[in-house]
């Protein structure tokens, strides 16, 4: 079937095209609202543009197709092939992705306002300037957990979205509007996290070991039992935070802004700290062996029952600090 046939049977009142080979199609700003292409293949098929809103696309193949500036608001999307398509400003606002192949695609400033997208692979996949917000990638069980491996998100939109369990390990994050969102359990090893707003996040378990968070914003984030081995929080912000149980060994804090930041029982081994902001910071049973406290701030903080016995602490300020021994420091 050819492009004519097909819009003028659908203009007909015709709407089920499932099961067809349509492998080429050129469909560029066709109308096709509530189409049903299930199970169609449209592999390198051209609908730059064309009206895809509550199209029943389950199963479809579309692996290297031509999607940019499409809309497909509330289409059914499930175990769809986007394999190395180009989504480019494409609205997917709504839309259902479940078990979504979408390795290597290009989404580059497409809107998944609100789309469903638990168990998608997106690994490889072009983010930069998406928006996600109060979009779903939560994990339901360990198989069914969205796949955004090394996922370019560079300045993406993903305020207030459901990321719990998700991989995200190696992904580009830098610049990234967090705020808000629920990354409890997600796996963020060796994501680049630099300069992104993570404000009132929820990262409660997450692996974000060796991740690099330099001048990142993680003020008042939830950060129970995270794991931030290794990782570059140089000049970032954890002002509020709650890191308790939290582990941060070898990790670069160096002028961190720790300001009341409650990590009861923290281990900062061999971290570095120097210059870092802790007034007023919560660190009881902390272990802090061989920490790099140089010229780091501790006016008023609480080291009760902290090991800090091996730790550097030239020039730090410790004035109106509690020491392990519970006495307060007044120098």
């Amino acid at each position: 079937m050819d492009a004519n046939e097909l819009i003028k049977r659908y203009a007909s009142g015709e709407i089920n095209f499932s099961g067809l080979e349509l492998k080429g199609i050129n469909l560029i700003g066709a109308d096709l609202i509530s189409i049903n292409l299930i199970q169609t293949d449209l592999r390198s098929a051209n609908l730059i543009f064309a009206y895809l809103n509550r199209a029943q696309l389950h199963k479809a193949n579309l692996s290297s197709t031509k999607l940019s500036g499409a809309n497909l608001t509330q289409a059914d999307l499930r175990e769809i092939k986007l394999h190395d398509a180009d989504l480019h400003g494409a609205i997917l606002q709504g839309a259902d992705l479940r078990s979504a192949d979408l390795r290597l695609a290009n989404l580059l400033d497409a809107n998944l306002i609100d789309a469903d997208l638990r168990n998608a692979n997106l690994s490889g996949a072009n983010l930069t300037g998406v928006c996600l917000r109060g979009a779903n990638l939560r994990q339901e069980q360990k198989e069914y957990a969205a796949n955004l491996r090394s996922a370019r998100l560079f300045q993406a939109d993903l305020r207030g979205a459901n990321m719990a369990g998700v991989d995200l390990s190696g992904a580009d994050l830098r610049c990234a509007n967090l705020v808000e969102v629920n990354l409890r359990g997600a796996n963020l090893y060796g994501a680049n996290l630099s300069e992104a707003n993570l404000a009132d996040a929820f990262l409660s378990d997450a692996n974000l070991d060796r991740a690099i968070l330099r001048e990142a914003n993680l003020s008042n984030t939830k950060l129970e039992r995270v794991l931030l081995n290794e990782a570059d929080l140089t000049r970032a912000n954890l002002s509020d935070a709650i890191a308790p149980d939290s582990k941060i060994t070898k990790a670069n804090l160096s002028y961190a802004n720790l300001t009341k930041t409650r990590m009861n029982r923290v281990d900062l081994s061999r971290a570095n700290l120097l210059g870092a902001i802790l007034i007023d910071s919560s660190l009881i049973e902390g272990f802090l062996a061989r920490t790099n406290l140089t010229d780091a701030n501790l006016d008023n903080a609480n080291l009760f029952k902290a090991e800090i016995s091996s730790a550097n602490l030239t020039g730090a300020n410790l004035r109106g600090a509690t020491m392990p021994d519970g006495s307060t420091n007044n120098g």
